[in-house]
This record gives structure tokens, C-alpha cells and sequence, in this order.
């Protein structure tokens, strides 16, 4: 019994990038590791380790949601004009709004990919461009500023407890809540069932298709939560917010080790890639470093982490071969 089953080597790896890179920037700006500086860093990475959950859990099952940035910025705008409309509206009724809102979006990828059978790549490239063209419908291109929107709605996210604020009370909670959903509920089993072999979990009972129309209506329940959270917290709204950060959540999961192909990954390995992500955001204007690098380093975290992922799979191959000689 080896010793990599109790301890997860991508998560390792990474964690111990995080601790280096903390190091580095330690080196040059000892504040940038206070416990306050570290809690606003991961405050900051909150959203984007909401979306990265959600997206773990698509690309688990062989599929990919390019469309989650395009949803939190029609969902954010939709609740920011309603708290307009109706400012004494309770947020927790509009908070359901946003997660409704963003479950529709997703349930529609879903159900193109599962009922139509088009490519979710190109579902999700068309819905992106689908919702941000609402956003200028819905919004005739004009912004929601925070004068506009009422003190309730701005003031959850920044709320603190326990001190931290609410916003990542939200992210540890959604994360408690993955980790055990995918470790101890059918759900959770049946969607590395489907990513790690469909065609034997056809076999096993499991409905491939209903299993990725779910995970497509959880991701987009998160990024409509985001999308509110993401609005109130900046108080603003406009058509572009949030544009192109799908792409930084599709490589927090690549860089947390989950595997394109499906079926490989931990709701250890999507945090831990958001943080990688969020640490690099915010470290570099800390030590004087242009930020256009943050996406040269994003880029190449994501080849070393795609070429790990791709050795790993060559060794299993190999040793699935060397059992089956063995056996004959």
C-alpha cells in the first residue's frame, strides 16, 4: 500500500507552489502574509472559487460551461435592477431570484447537451454571447450604480462574521457542501461514474445524459449566486462585468488537477487552483510586477498541470497493460 493513496499528490504539489509563492512575495512585502492581508486575498478568490466548484463538477462529466461569466453578469444584472424597481424587496428573496435565475440558464446548456447531443463547447460558446446580448437588451447598455441600489443589497457580502465577511462564509460553506456531496451522495458518485468511463456506468444504471444536465444546472445555480454577490459587493452592473473570466475558472480547475477527460479531480484540487490563482492576482502589483504576467503564469500552471495530468494517465495505461500480461 502505497503512501500517495492517503496523501493526494496534485494537491500537495500545489499546496506547496502556494507556500512558495507566499515566500517569495513574503520576501519582498512581509505584510502581504498578515492574517488580515491573507483573509482579504482569500475573500477576493471567494468567487471565483464558487464558480470553480461548479465547474469542477461539469467538467467531471466530460463536459466544459464556458458560459458561467456570461450568467453572473445577466444574473446580477437582472437582481440589481429588481432591487431598482423594488428596493425593499428582501434579499433572501432576491438572493432565490439570482439562484433561480442562473439554475434556468444552466438547466438550458443541459439540456441542449443532453437532449440535442451538441457539443457543450459550442452550446456554451452560444449561449455566452446569448446572455450578454440580453444584458444590453435588458439594460440598453446603461449601468446599475451603487447610488441606485439600496443599503441591504450592497451590504450582504460585505457583512462580517466571526470576522470574516459573508461573502467567504459562502465560498467555505459551498466547499463543506461539495466535499461531502461528491464523497457521499449518489449524485457525487455518479458524476465521476460518468466522466471516468460512460459507458460502464450506462451499465450500472446511471442515466449519462440526466448526470451532465445536472451538473450544468449546478454550475449555473453557483454562478447565479455569484452573480449576486459579485454585483452587490462592487455596486455595479453593466454588460461586460466579469468578461472573460470564465477562462480563469476553467484553468483554477485545470491547475487543481482536474482532468479534462473526465472522471479525475477533488473539490480539494478546484480550491486550491482558485487560491493559486487569486495569490498570483494579488501578488504580483504587490512586488511591482506588471499584471499582464499574472497571465503568462496562469498559462504556463495550466501546461505543467495538463502535462502532469496526461503522465499520470500514461502510467495508469501502462500499469492496467502490465496487470493484464500478468493475468495471461
Amino acid at each position: 500500500m502505497t503512501l500517495s493513496r492517503f496523501i493526494p499528490v496534485r494537491e500537495t504539489i500545489l499546496a506547496a507552489a502556494i507556500g512558495v509563492l507566499l515566500a517569495v512575495v513574503a520576501s519582498r512585502f512581509a505584510g502581504f502574509i498578515a492574517p488580515s492581508n491573507l483573509a482579504n486575498v482569500f475573500n477576493d478568490t471567494a468567487p471565483l472559487i464558487i464558480l470553480a466548484l461548479g465547474q469542477m463538477v461539469v467538467i467531471l462529466t466530460r463536459c466544459i460551461d464556458l458560459s458561467v461569466a456570461a450568467n453572473l453578469a445577466l444574473t446580477g444584472m437582472a437582481v440589481a435592477m429588481i432591487n431598482v424597481a423594488m428596493p425593499g424587496l428582501p434579499i433572501p428573496i432576491i438572493i432565490a431570484i439570482a439562484i433561480s435565475l442562473g439554475a434556468v440558464m444552466g438547466a438550458i446548456n443541459g439540456v441542449l447537451v443532453w437532449k440535442l447531443s451538441i457539443p457543450p463547447i459550442v452550446v456554451t460558446l452560444g449561449t455566452m454571447t446569448i446572455f450578454r446580448g440580453i444584458i444590453f437588451l435588458i439594460s440598453d447598455g446603461k449601468w446599475v450604480n451603487s447610488h441606485e441600489m439600496s443599503p441591504a443589497f450592497t451590504g450582504v457580502p460585505r457583512a462580517e462574521f466571526l470576522g470574516l465577511p459573508v461573502l467567504s462564509w459562502v465560498a467555505i460553506i459551498t466547499v463543506v457542501i461539495f466535499g461531502i456531496m461528491m464523497a457521499r451522495t449518489q449524485l457525487g458518485r455518479s458524476i465521476f461514474a460518468v466522466g471516468g468511463n460512460p459507458h460502464a456506468a450506462v451499465y450500472t444504471g446511471i442515466d449519462v445524459g440526466k448526470t451532465q444536465f445536472l451538473a450544468f444546472v449546478i454550475s449555473g445555480a453557483l454562478a447565479g449566486l455569484t452573480g449576486y454577490l459579485w454585483v452587490a459587493r462592487y455596486a455595479v452592473a453593466y454588460v461586460d462585468i466579469a468578461g472573460g473570466f470564465e477562462l480563469e475558472v476553467v484553468a483554477a480547475c485545470v491547475i487543481g488537477g482536474i482532468s479534462i477527460a473526465g472522471g479525475i479531480g477533488s473539490v480539494g484540487g478546484a480550491v486550491l487552483g482558485a487560491i493559486f490563482l487569486g495569490v498570483v492576482k494579488n501578488a504580483l502589483p504587490v512586488v511591482n510586477i506588471s499584471p499582464f504576467w499574472q497571465l503568462a503564469i496562469s498559462g504556463s500552471a495550466i501546461l505543467i498541470a495538463v502535462a502532469f495530468n496526461a503522465q499520470s494517465g500514461r502510467k495508469k495505461g501502462r500499469i492496467i497493460l502490465k496487470d493484464a500480461e500478468v493475468r495471461s
